[in-house]
């Protein structure tokens, strides 16, 4: 390991100058974004094997959606709070460590899953181990690079979101999608080829082994870290003299916060745009396979990859924009996301209705609604912490992802799948089968059962249900574009921190 330059045991830091030799920094600042890219592996990689999940127990999209969201997302807002505040007090190198073995095990373990309740409880411990990864992460990088070079180095830690969306759809998908041969062929290779048929695995071991084999490393990660990265001194890079400023806690944050309605517009705004992602990407695979017959598979390294990518680059692009923008319109920040969005709707219904054989112009159109759908995610940062004052930002955050967390990720999912459910009867019914078609018999794997015709009716609902009711979450964005162009109304009155140009 590198060596460090630490503080004398009883002295104060240094100050204004970063923690450590370059080249160690530099390997701390790659480690902390490779767990925040596992994170976001382990957090996306249910969307990637959504549907064989569904289908291998049964699920109705109500169910599923819940399986992917409320849960998921409440754990995951009220185990970050006492995880952040134990990282302000205790060795934070080791509670992140701690907290990716919690999330990796628990990755690993839902493959082992035999029931809903199962894998709901696996995945509520992948929410609250992967709680305790981004709070420490941002306090440990704020004190090993100094003020100039910290917002560099948080940009590239941050890449882990896109990344991780990536290598979900990149590694997930095609593993998701081996044929059970081929997993047992794996498992034998060291001497577990009988585990499936012992832990009644059933059919279908390729989504199972996916999260085996991409949480398991994580453990691995998590030990790396442990034994490599060092706990720097809190305050470390705060240049000589520096007003130590005390931060202020919720409920002060709070009262700052009641006489700024920008951030609560925005927050609303945002919150309503998180919802509908959090949902599309939930069930745009299985939307995929039952309308255009993609496998996960396919679906994962044909648009999962370049979506995720595109909407990266969308996020860039919309930081840009505001940047160049500002000098000349104040309110940029706030309008833009607006503009983004509203693009964003009829780009995405459209690309749902494409058919398949126009691949091409399909992804393109989605690429395109992506981009314009992400262009908003810097705004909501620079808005939180530009309308309070420096004591309040850190807090403001929290409370603007504690408000994501719970509608985006924890509604969008579950409204996604209960409109799902509603337009797929409504498509039976339509089709004057609601006599003798249900939704639990058209989901059934086996329809040998029913006459051609009722098979026919049972495909076409179950598809068109799931695609009706992702073009009906598209519309959210219409109330989100509202709420951020409410608050440009109010932003340059509220805002605090001001560029200078």
């Amino acid at each position: 390991m590198a060596s460090v330059a630490a503080a004398p045991a009883g002295e104060a830091p240094a100050g204004g100058q970063s923690y450590g030799a370059p080249g160690y920094r530099a390997y701390v600042l790659l480690s902390l974004t490779l767990v925040y890219t596992l994170n976001f592996i382990d957090r996306n990689l249910l969307g990637v094997v959504a549907q064989p999940i569904i289908q291998t127990f049964g699920l109705s999209d109500t169910e599923y959606g819940f399986l992917n969201g409320p849960p998921f997302a409440l754990f995951y807002a009220l185990m970050g709070i006492p995880i952040a505040i134990a990282a302000d007090r205790y060795n934070r190198v080791f509670i992140m460590a701690l907290c990716i073995a919690i999330w990796s095990l628990m990755t690993a373990l839902c493959g082992f899953a035999t029931s809903f309740v199962f894998l709901l409880i696996a995945r509520v411990g992948v929410a609250i181990g992967e709680a305790g990864g981004t709070p420490p992460s941002n306090s440990i990088i704020a004190d090993y690079f100094k003020p100039k070079s910290r917002a560099n180095a948080l940009g590239i830690f941050a890449m882990g979101v896109t990344l991780g969306g990536a290598l979900a759809n990149a590694f997930g998908g095609p593993i998701g999608g081996m044929t059970d041969a081929t997993v047992v062929n794996i498992l034998n290779s060291v001497g577990l080829g009988s585990m499936p048929e012992q832990l009644g695995w059933g059919e279908t071991y390729g989504w199972r082994f996916a999260f085996i084999a991409l949480g398991l490393p994580g453990v691995l990660v998590a030990l790396i870290l442990v034994l490599t990265v060092k706990e720097p001194p809190r305050g470390f890079t705060d240049p000589p003299g520096v007003q130590r400023v005390q931060k202020a806690s919720i409920v002060e944050t709070l009262k700052e916060l009641g006489s700024k309605p920008t951030f609560w517009t925005m927050a609303i705004g945002a919150s309503l745009v998180a919802l509908v992602g959090y949902g599309l990407f939930g069930f745009q695979a299985p939307m995929m396979q039952r309308v255009n017959g993609i496998s996960p598979g396919q679906f994962a390294l044909q648009y999962g990859v370049p979506l995720s990518l595109l909407s990266a680059v969308g996020t860039f692009t919309g930081g840009f924009l505001a940047e160049k923008l500002t000098p000349r319109f104040p309110s940029a920040v706030t309008w833009l996301p607006a503009v983004g969005l509203l693009l964003a709707v009829p780009l995405y219904i459209w690309a749902f209705y494409l058919p398949v054989e126009q691949k091409a112009l399909q992804l393109t159109v989605w690429g395109l609604a992506s981009a314009c759908h992400y262009s908003y995610l810097g705004a909501q940062y620079t808005i939180g912490q530009g309308v309070v004052s420096q004591r309040s930002r850190a807090s403001a955050i929290a409370v603007l992802l504690f408000l994501i967390a719970l509608i985006g990720n924890g509604l969008g999912p579950q409204i996604v799948g209960i409109l799902s459910d509603m337009f797929m009867h409504m498509q039976i019914e339509a089709q004057g089968m609601a006599d003798v078609l249900t939704n639990e018999v058209c989901r059934q794997r086996d329809l040998s059962a029913l006459t051609p015709e009722q098979q026919s009716v049972c495909t076409l609902a179950y598809g068109e249900g799931l695609r009706q009711s992702m073009a009906a979450t598209i519309l959210f964005f219409i109330p989100a574009a509202a709420f951020f162009l409410i608050a440009s109304l109010t932003y340059k009155k509220d805002v605090v921190a001001r560029p200078v140009h």
